[in-house]
């Protein structure tokens, strides 16, 4: 199936909610006119790592987000795969990614595996426990979160599910300026490497503690880069067909040549 991808790179306005979902919907606006089938937003878009505001005045289950964006999606008729936001819940705060249908539908909820030290994640957050797949009208897809990308063997635990095998990857992210060429290397070999389109948002500007490198980019499974802006703030746009993935799985047929016999943790 031919899909429009529309990657909103922002600068993120540290711990002001109301600002940021502005931001997102213009973005939404400006891409469904440019007839986008899948809009894309960055990590953490709502509030930033302000732990702060997350600890005192983020509202519970971050209902009023979801709100936001279900009508955002059902209004426009457009797929969401919302980036993550603070999730506060009676088992603790996680990073959670949400993903909304064109009828406004929660389709996936995916709370972030690992959590990153050098941003004090570990130390304010709670780690999710279960997978990122999910179905949206173009077939199945995995969803990540920034620090995710470093472990290769949970991107291949989705590849290696029983039933569903997901085409799409999409990684929404903070990653920081300074570690930039990691964020594209990383990429692209799990693209490569699980035979995958993998469409990767990142946000742009800074905190009061970090830079943060944008490029967000688009990579098809053979690890050509489809689409990569730089650091400024804007909307990248990238199509292809998820169909291209059969064809490059069977002319290149690395799952049925995996030796399980021989690996080892």
């Amino acid at each position: 199936m031919k899909l429009k991808t529309a990657l909103v790179q922002m600068d993120v306005v540290f711990g002001d909610p109301e600002a940021n979902r502005q931001k997102v919907k213009q973005a939404v606006e400006e891409a469904v006119a440019e007839k986008a089938d899948v809009i894309v937003l960055p990590e953490m878009w709502t509030t930033g790592y302000d732990f702060d505001f997350i600890k005192e005045k983020l509202e519970n289950e971050a209902s009023d987000t979801i709100l936001f964006l279900q009508e955002l999606a059902r209004n426009h008729r457009v797929n969401l795969i919302a980036g993550s936001v603070a999730k506060k819940t009676e088992e603790g705060t996680f990073n959670t990614l949400l993903v909304f249908n064109r009828h406004g539908g929660l389709r996936k909820e995916y709370s972030k595996a690992h959590l990153f030290r050098l941003m004090n994640e570990e130390k304010h957050l709670t780690q999710g426990d279960e997978g990122g797949m999910f179905k949206l009208e173009h077939g199945y897809a995995a969803g990540f979160i920034c620090y995710d990308i470093r472990f290769p063997e949970w991107m291949r635990t989705h590849m290696l599910h029983p039933k569903f095998t997901p085409e799409v990857f999409y990684v929404v992210a903070e990653w920081p300026k300074a570690r930039i060429e990691q964020w594209r290397a990383l990429l692209i070999a799990r693209a490569i490497e699980n035979q995958v389109f993998v469409v990767a948002c990142n946000r742009t500007g800074a905190d009061p503690n970090n830079a943060f490198g944008g490029h967000s980019l688009v990579i098809s499974p053979l690890g050509e880069v489809l689409a990569e802006t730089g650091e400024e703030e804007t909307i990248l746009y990238a199509e292809f067909d998820t169909e291209d993935v059969h064809e490059i799985r069977e002319n290149i047929p690395v799952f049925q040549d995996r030796r399980t016999d021989l690996y080892r943790q």
